[in-house]
């Protein structure tokens, strides 16, 4: 068993999430609700460490109306235990969980870093030999109440979760914008499929106009 996992981003015309240098303010305001209120209806929001150490995100609801209890869980995917000492994402606004790889525990328990996002609340969750094994981890949500989970993780992150398989649903903003790049961050990274037929297949279920944005919505065919 394991959650309901939606994964949104915004990018691009060019499939773009940032550019070389980390800029990423994509969305217009009308997108920036939307993602909002997904983050309300979802009970966990996932990224993964890159995300923390290049834009330090709340992964709180704050742009719509929201009490402190309709906050998700939010979910760090830190292999190497990277997440810093002064992280947002580590403060009292919500639950958070790290999951971390086994190879970093022994070390990394012994730290005061480790000490010090105990006393805030912060459970760790250690599984996969070098990198988090994705699979344990979605199961190990589930147990932990999370049946829909929000991934919002950079796009190294993104390709590891859809290989494996783990991606239910991609809801996507397309910005009227081109950057270009070679360095820029696409939707997905990672080391790709060798061939067209290996790729991922989807099934459109809905599209509109959102300010001078264009919101697609997919199924992921299994």
């Amino acid at each position: 068993m394991r959650p309901y996992v939606i994964l949104n981003a915004a990018m691009t015309l060019d499939g773009k999430i940032a550019t070389a240098t980390g800029s990423s303010n994509i969305s217009g305001e009308e997108d920036l609700k939307r993602v909002h209120e997904i983050r309300k209806d979802c009970d966990g929001i996932m990224v993964g460490i890159g995300t923390v150490l290049a834009d330090d995100p709340r992964l709180t609801v704050h742009k719509i109306n929201a009490k402190p209890e309709d906050n998700p869980v939010r979910v760090v995917v830190d292999s190497k235990c990277r997440t810093p000492i002064d992280a947002r994402i580590t403060n009292s606004d919500a639950k958070t969980i790290i999951a971390c790889a086994n190879e970093y525990k022994d070390e990394f328990v012994k730290t005061e870093k480790y000490e010090t996002f105990k006393n805030r609340g912060v459970k760790f969750m250690w599984c996969g030999d070098k990198r988090v094994d994705l699979s344990l981890l979605m199961s190990y949500l589930h147990e932990e109440g999370i049946d829909k989970l929000m991934l919002e993780g950079g796009s190294t992150l993104n390709f590891s979760m859809i290989k494996a398989g783990l991606i239910d649903e991609i809801s996507i903003c397309i910005a009227p914008m081109v950057v270009g790049g070679a360095n820029a961050k696409t939707f997905f990274d990672g080391e790709g499929f060798d061939t067209m037929d290996e790729s991922v297949k989807l099934e459109l279920i809905d599209s509109y106009s959102l300010g001078k944005d264009l919101i697609l919505k997919y199924n992921v065919l299994k």
